[in-house]
């Protein structure tokens, strides 16, 4: 009797020990796997408040570009106005207004063609910052399979 309640006390004590071993290598896992996530996270709100950050740079630039612009348009504007005053003949009114339409017209296209590309910029480093947390998310959830 004594032999089986050692063997018993002693298989109690082990399955005792197993089970403590189990439940706080899960505990020390599944805090692991928390401060993973929360590290992640961490890094997910940099990343938007770059984005943020990018998009909103653009933003100021491209509203610059555009006042700076318009203080040029309207100061061709003006001078194609005075110049316009002062012709002689209706066919050099005509060649004015040509002329004056015509650089309008290529500056307003360049300026176009400026603020697309600024607008292509801004996107690209405004996405930059997510895209890279979108490839290590990618990553750590190909590495966990």
């Amino acid at each position: 009797m004594a032999a089986a309640a050692d063997t018993m006390k002693t298989t109690v004590d082990q399955f005792s020990a197993a089970g403590s071993k189990a439940f706080k290598d899960a505990v020390e896992k599944s805090l692991s796997g928390l401060n993973d996530v929360n590290a992640m996270s961490k890094q997910n709100l940099e990343a938007v408040i770059a984005s943020v950050t990018a998009a909103t740079k653009g933003a100021e630039t491209l509203g610059a570009q555009a006042m700076a612009y318009s203080k040029s348009a309207m100061e061709s504007q003006v001078a194609a106005a005075k110049s316009l005053s002062t012709a002689k003949s209706v066919q050099e009114v005509i060649e004015l207004q040509t002329t004056f339409a015509k650089s309008a017209m290529e500056a307003y296209m360049a300026e176009m063609t400026k603020m697309t590309e600024t607008v292509s910029a801004s996107f690209k480093e405004s996405a930059k910052p997510i895209n890279e947390r979108m490839t290590a998310f990618v990553g750590k959830m190909q590495a966990v399979r």
